[in-house]
């Protein structure tokens, strides 16, 4: 069945290899037959920061009203984002604080401990890079960023995350390890990968030194 899907590109720069991903995932759902649009955080125009949390109104640019029509559009969100410091990059988090809003995203209800989720219907894939061994970040640093996506924002807004995946150490891989990787983000999209499965997990190489490029 054919699906909407919006592919999120969380990495600013369009030269890495989030970016490589985020190409492959928009190719395998176009060659599938899903209607696809795309947002390149590093090509919006917003001021990442929420300077009054709640309590005024800020303003969203053009960008943000129009990311979230896309939102609204999607039925199925694809998130392609680097781990900095064991977290989402600032540009990402900026975006998120900017456009989930209350009214939008989720709504607050007097005498309820959890808000409305406005979001509900869509689901959602990750796919996570970072220089850290995915074993490692998952059973010891405990997968920050990834937890801070699937149950503290998407989850509270309604969207279920279906496939995660964690691609690493990308710093000194090889070209070889790479086509694997993105041969797995195309493989996402296969029969009944939008429905909620258990987190998947990216073979570890390390045999090359070199510039990560995340």
């Amino acid at each position: 069945m054919s699906q909407r899907i919006l592919v999120i590109l969380g990495h600013p720069s369009s030269d890495s290899f989030c970016s490589a991903l985020a190409h492959t995932y928009i190719h395998a759902a176009k060659t599938a037959g899903h209607e696809v649009r795309v947002l390149r955080l590093g090509d919006l125009s917003f001021d990442p920061i929420l300077h009054h949390a709640y309590t005024q109104v800020q303003v969203l640019e053009p960008d943000l009203l129009s990311a979230q029509s896309d939102i609204l559009w999607a039925e199925h969100l694809a998130w392609v984002f680097p781990v900095w410091w064991g977290g989402v990059p600032a540009l990402m988090k900026g975006f998120i604080d900017r456009v989930f809003l209350p009214g939008f995203a989720f709504k607050y209800r007097a005498g309820k401990a959890f808000p409305d989720k406005l979001l509900k219907g869509r689901t959602a894939h990750l796919l996570v890079t970072l220089d850290t061994p995915p074993w490692y970040y998952r059973w010891v640093y405990r997968m920050p960023a990834i937890h801070q996506m699937r149950r503290t924002t998407l989850a509270l807004c309604g969207i279920t995350t279906g496939k995660t995946l964690l691609l690493g150490p990308v710093l000194g891989s090889s070209l070889t390890q790479r086509a694997k990787w993105l041969k797995q983000a195309g493989a996402l999209l296969e029969k009944g990968s939008f429905h909620v499965h258990r987190q998947s997990r990216a073979v570890v190489r390390h045999d090359h030194q070199g510039d990560s490029s995340l």
